[in-house]
């Protein structure tokens, strides 16, 4: 790529960005800008122009092929697409000359011996294209940013010319060579600079930037052991903001303003008290479905029995319950053909068996019933008569015992109001020596509480 092909590239590259900015800034037409509403509200098109000072030397130190810094000229222009609150990217193209003197060393280029070399002066157009980051893109203290710091960093290509100035052998003493032709090397753009908003359109900026060839032509000087070269550019100029003036500059909007603004929006406000209204007449009528003046359990609007006395038991409706009056003559069962049967007689059982008999169904129905209507507590005392052991014989009343539980509870008594008790063989009511007696001893026994 030749010097000409250059100009031609990044003219190109300028026009197709600013066209683009323009359309772009045609196209949006959202009149006020809205948190989360995208970039379309905004101008982030801008375009900029630059002068300032070149040099060899570079703030940050560093050896350089010539200790004496001369400053020269160095301008450029620039164009930026403002992709968010802090970040943005920039196409720059920057011409100029750095120029340095005080070499020494003896070098050899272009087949011509020099035992020292003066100076040097080279003429540079380079394009870059860079990322800026804004560091200062919120602000608690202003409503509206005035002053931006921003650092940048890219890449791009410079085309160079190096000439020379030096003193050597074969006549040539004094001698200036000029390179006989462009040199095209990558570069390596990195900066620092603050922002000054002038109006909404128009920001003075300040910048430096350190520039690192991807090469060792820069200066004019090959040496066998290669080093790359650099310059830098400080430089002030002016940024324009591209598109209408309705739309604010995205770079200068401070987001914590906007969220504050859009709080504070008038609609948003009668939104929220009409929220409120609403919140209120739910917690009023909630309020109401919970207001129970007798204390029934039932709300009010809901109670057809007001004034119910505490205590009483209701229905779903807040009227009281009438319960029947029970019938005590359920609590004596009258088998068919025999006599009555009183409740919480001796529960007998077979030999060695806790099954009941179904003979013990009356007396333990009628235990129920009156154990259900007065809600009394009782307890079951289990026995055996002396046949086994009397390991075997205390484990045979537990189970008796727990035959007769398990059917009162079955009948509807609470199971917490029966307890166990098994005693085995002990405490006999008959004689464990004849049959009779066995028989009367495997029971079990009703204790009342």
């Amino acid at each position: 790529m030749n010097y000409s092909t250059l100009k031609k590239s990044v003219a190109f590259s300028l026009v197709s960005l600013m066209a683009v900015g323009a359309v772009k800034a045609q196209t949006a037409t959202t009149p006020t800008a809205k948190v989360f509403g995208g970039s379309g509200q905004y101008n982030t098109w801008s375009l900029g122009v630059n002068v300032g000072a070149t040099s060899p030397m570079l703030a940050t130190g560093g050896s350089s092929d010539f200790n004496g810094n001369v400053v020269n000229l160095g301008y450029g222009v620039s164009v930026r697409d403002q992709l968010a609150h802090s970040f943005g990217l920039q196409l720059d193209v920057r011409g100029g000359k750095v120029a340095g003197n005080s070499g020494s060393a003896p070098f050899v280029t272009d087949g011509v011996t020099f035992n020292n070399y003066v100076s040097y002066s080279t003429t540079f157009v380079q394009g870059s294209l860079s990322g800026v980051v804004n560091v200062a893109t919120i602000d608690y203290l202003r409503r509206k940013n005035a002053i931006n710091f921003f650092a940048t960093g890219g890449v791009g290509l410079a085309s160079y010319t190096p000439t020379i100035v030096g003193y050597g052998t074969n006549g040539t003493d004094g001698a200036t060579l000029k390179w006989p032709k462009h040199v095209m090397e990558f570069v390596i753009p990195i900066g620092v600079g603050a922002k000054f908003r002038l109006t909404d359109q128009i920001a003075l900026n300040l910048g430096y930037t350190e520039n690192f060839i991807d090469g060792d032509n820069f200066d004019g000087v090959r040496k066998s052991y290669p080093t790359k070269d650099r310059y830098s550019y400080g430089y002030a100029g002016l940024e324009f903001t591209l598109g209408p003036k309705s739309k604010p500059s995205l770079e200068w909007v401070n987001p914590v303003a906007m969220m504050y603004d859009e709080l504070y929006d008038e609609a948003l406000r009668q939104e929220v008290a009409a929220l409120k209204g609403r919140v209120t007449n739910v917690e009023n009528a909630v309020n109401d479905l919970k207001k129970d003046s007798d204390g029934d359990g039932v709300a009010d609007q809901f109670d057809k029995c007001p004034g119910t006395p505490a205590g009483t038991v209701v229905d779903g409706s807040g009227c009281a319950i009438v319960f029947p009056k029970i019938d005590t003559s359920l609590f004596v069962r009258k088998p068919i053909g025999g006599a009555a049967v009183a409740a919480y007689s001796n529960i007998q059982f077979e030999f060695d068996s806790s099954v009941l008999r179904t003979s013990s169904y009356p007396v333990l129905d009628a235990s129920s019933a009156d154990l259900r209507a007065s809600g009394s507590g009782v307890e079951l005392d289990g026995y055996a008569s002396s046949e086994g052991t009397a390991a075997h014989n205390m484990a045979l009343s537990k189970d008796r015992a727990n035959s007769v539980k398990t059917y009162l509870v079955n009948s509807g008594v609470d199971a917490k109001k029966v307890k166990i008790k098994a005693f085995g063989e002990t405490h006999p009511i008959a004689d464990n020596s004849t049959e009779e007696g066995r028989v009367l001893n495997r029971r079990v026994q009703f204790k009342k509480k």
